[in-house]
């Protein structure tokens, strides 16, 4: 999209969300742009929706705009230069106008959408837990590294292709050390970004975190051994950037104003370091290697049973929230072996949605608003965006997401059994899924295989979610309120002229 498209749906979204005085912070991840807001009662939710480049909205500890990955970095950037600039315009047609609802008498999507936003706000007040809130804040420390992963992770794929086929030796070489440099580093940016979400100084997280991936660890001994650099991990770099917070906060309570700029940084460093050292490598480290050992095991002796559950469930663990807890399992199995044999088991319940959608499609032949929706958020859906469709369609229509639920269910089983096999496929990095997820695919038989499993459990989650909903998705009921015709129009008679017959 260029500069002037990103900047008119930037112009489009800024009044439509209150206003720049309304707007606290702007973040982005691959697909999304994160709001902060003083005010979420002022956000023209409607009108947002009727936007044509936005592809849902999710209420959650930010509001979140779905723009899809082709358009969302161009978006922020140009939402960012018209708060700096004070503000920005209206945009030159004036007010966008919402969707006007069409005269069918059966429910249309502005009713799905406004019931699937009901089932959000429901949800975000259930989630208000401790734990979960903790959970949302762990994985805002990943979010934002993600691009990172994904480009050193498409690098790193390119990397292995050449050097299966012996191709390039040097340019192998200068590739490997591209993809390979940021997540030497990993660690690094965890205790950045850690020590930046819980309130400390990001650069003392950083310093502190820092010390796991040094290579002068090897000289240290700890617990019997000599420390490994890198040992513990994302999981390390989390618990000392944590440390590190803490130690900050109780330093500069009590040392006076006068000497803060010194002592504080010192001790924070130095304390956090020194547990880093003695302590949080090797535990972090005994954490992270039984997850590798679990996610293994799981695969090799569980695949079918495994895929199934984790295919099936990952959507309600979405909306719980408790899919949070899987990013940092993802990034230590993608530092540790080198891909995430997750990722691509829990996209099938993206499949099963796309499957699931095109059956309600087919069934709702009548409610052209539902059926537009659809044709809509499918394209979205089929690169793996899937909140257009769970929170416009599937959700709100109640069964459907259940059927949804089996296709992806039937989805990651397929995968999983392939890996029982000796097929596992993994993500070189988090984030895509779908057809997205294609360049990022690593296995031990090759990419050509991988991709031949990976497409196998797509295609199965599209046919078992489309078969699913077909003949269990909707009731009696459901299709005479959902599927009624629209009435035919009224014509008002018409008196005979004068004159004539």
């Amino acid at each position: 999209m260029s500069d002037e498209k990103n900047r008119a749906v930037a112009e489009a979204i800024l009044p439509l969300v209150g206003g720049a005085a309304n707007i606290r912070s702007v973040a982005h991840c691959m697909t999304r742009l994160r709001l902060g807001l003083a005010d979420r009662s002022l956000v023209d939710r409607a009108a947002l929706a009727a936007l044509p480049a936005v592809l849902g909205t999710v209420d959650d500890d930010t509001y979140q705009i779905v723009l899809g990955p082709a358009a969302v970095a161009g978006v922020t950037a140009q939402l960012l230069r018209l708060l700096d600039a004070g503000g920005g315009a209206e945009t030159a047609d004036g007010p966008v106008p919402t969707a006007s609802a069409p005269t069918a008498s059966a429910p249309t999507a502005e009713d799905l959408a406004g019931r699937g936003e009901r089932i959000r706000a429901q949800a975000r007040v259930r989630n208000a837990t401790p734990v979960k809130r903790a959970l949302r804040r762990i994985a805002n420390v990943f979010v934002p590294l993600i691009p990172a992963l994904i480009g050193c992770g498409i690098v790193a794929a390119l990397a292995g292709a050449l050097a299966n086929l012996g191709w390039a030796p040097a340019l192998v070489a200068a590739l490997t050390a591209v993809s390979s440099g940021f997540m030497s580093l990993l660690a690094v940016f965890v205790g950045y970004n850690t020590a930046k979400e819980f309130g400390g100084t990001p650069v003392l997280g950083g310093a502190v975190a820092g010390v796991i991936v040094y290579a002068g660890v090897a000289k240290v001994e700890a617990f019997g051994q000599h420390l490994t650099p890198g040992q513990g991990g994302v999981v390390g770099a989390l618990l000392a950037a944590l440390l590190a917070v803490q130690l900050e906060r109780w330093t500069r309570r009590i040392v006076p104003a006068s000497l803060d700029v010194l002592v504080t940084p010192t001790v924070t460093v130095l304390f956090g370091g020194l547990a880093a050292l003695y302590g949080l490598m090797y535990v972090a480290g005994e954490v992270s290697t039984g997850i590798g050992h679990a996610a293994t095991w799981l695969l090799a002796h569980g695949g079918l049973l495994a895929g199934m559950v984790l295919g099936g469930l990952f959507l309600p663990l979405v909306m719980l929230g408790l899919h949070q807890a899987l990013i940092p399992i993802h990034t230590t199995l993608i530092q540790q072996q080198g891909s995430t044999v997750l990722l691509p088991i829990l996209a099938m319940a993206g499949a099963g949605q796309v499957g699931c959608a095109a059956a309600v499609y087919l069934r709702l032949r009548h409610n052209a608003s539902i059926r537009a929706t659809i044709r809509s958020a499918l394209p979205a859906g089929l690169l793996g965006i899937g909140e257009p469709l769970v929170y416009g369609v599937t959700l709100p229509l109640g069964r459907p997401f259940v059927t949804a639920c089996v296709g992806g269910a039937a989805g990651g089983a397929f995968v999983g059994v392939a890996g029982q096999l000796g097929s596992a496929v993994g993500s070189t990095a988090v984030g895509p899924s779908g057809w997205a997820l294609f360049p990022l695919l690593a296995g031990p038989h090759g990419l050509a295989a991988s991709a031949a499993v990976y497409g196998g459990g797509l295609l199965t989650g599209y046919v078992v979610g489309f078969l699913a909903t077909y003949f269990f998705g909707f009731t009696r009921a459901m299709l005479a309120e959902y599927d009624a015709p629209a009435p035919s129009p009224v014509l008002p008679a018409v008196e005979p002229v004068a004159g004539t017959e």
